[in-house]
């Protein structure tokens, strides 16, 4: 009986370290996933533009496609990765990162300047007359497109997570919150684009089942600032490309060394905070992403053409 007992209280004592470990593993998680806010927000305005002029039937698929995408990202792929550098080879994560941030610089870059040039406009209605076509190929190319994407900030996210882990856990603790964190913010940032997309429906039903004239109201303002709403999103992520790229460039030749970027646009961003004497955390941060902005757009345009030549020369020879 006492051997019986003692084995129960050994039982009990496994449960409450587990218990402890999980908790420590979500509260670590929870907290390293509250600083990637920013990056978090330009995935939540970048995802739904991907989504836009599909049919409504179509939208809720193609949303879960890409959440599907970026869990694979986060935890298949990126996962392991962040592990394997964080151990052997920390040194790497900064130059991949600022690969990654090239990549964002030129696809908000590219938008940007699709959207100015006369010339690109019709190649582009010339591309949405094919679509309609083939909306299953449209489809499919625009998912991928959206999971490219998630993988750069999903890189982000994860790497900001990483750095929150103290560097004593060990390597399953980091694991841990990794894999927690990437669930939490995927799921966080994917059910907000869901609602995002899905809110016209939302006003739909409150228009024609509304009891009070007051919900019907309500419903029909849903239904009109919808489409407004959508073409803000798309105008936020393609600006949010431009300035996560801009950024993470600033900070990745920061940690190799590369120091004037970085000085410049902290030095640019204390002097306005103090110039305007209030508001300074926001003035600095507006300041700070502006020019972040600003050289992530300066990159992506000069981007453009190497990536055209690069492109033309790789057909050419696939020609061949």
């Amino acid at each position: 009986m006492s051997g019986l007992i003692a084995l129960l209280d050994d039982v009990a004592a496994i449960a409450k370290v587990a218990a402890a470990s999980v908790d420590d593993v979500v509260g670590q998680a929870v907290k390293a996933s509250s600083k990637t806010a920013g990056a978090v927000i330009d995935d939540a305005a970048v995802s739904p533009k991907y989504v836009h002029g599909f049919e409504p039937h179509r939208e809720l698929p193609i949303v879960w496609k890409i959440a599907k995408g970026s869990f694979f990202n986060k935890i298949v792929l990126l996962l392991p990765v962040a592990l394997l550098l964080s151990t052997f080879a920390p040194w790497a994560i900064a130059p991949l990162l600022m690969l990654g941030g090239c990549y964002l610089a030129y696809e908000g870059a590219e938008k940007i300047w699709h959207a100015v040039s006369p010339a690109h406009h019709d190649q582009a209605e010339l591309v949405e007359e094919k679509s309609h076509k083939s909306g299953s190929l449209l489809e499919e190319q625009k998912v991928k497109g959206a999971i490219k994407t998630d993988f750069i900030l999903s890189a982000e996210i994860m790497t900001i997570v990483l750095s929150s882990v103290p560097e004593g856990d060990s390597i399953w603790m980091k694991a841990a919150v990794l894999a927690v964190a990437g669930i939490l913010i995927t799921v966080a940032v994917y059910g907000a684009v869901a609602l995002i997309v899905r809110a016209d429906d939302f006003g739909v039903h409150l228009a024609q089942e509304g009891r009070l004239a007051a919900t019907r109201k309500l419903g029909l303002g849903i239904v009109h600032a919808v489409p407004f709403v959508m073409d803000a999103l798309i105008v936020i992520g393609t600006a949010a490309m431009v300035w996560v790229g801009g950024s993470i460039i600033v900070h990745g030749l920061h940690e190799i060394g590369v120091h004037v970027p970085y000085d410049f646009i902290h030095h640019a961003a204390e002097a306005a905070a103090l110039a305007v004497g209030q508001f300074q955390g926001a003035v600095t941060w507006a300041v700070t992403a502006l020019l972040d902005g600003i050289l992530g757009l300066a990159l992506g345009l000069v981007l453009i053409p190497i990536v055209s030549v690069a492109t033309g020369l790789f057909g050419a020879k696939s020609a061949h």
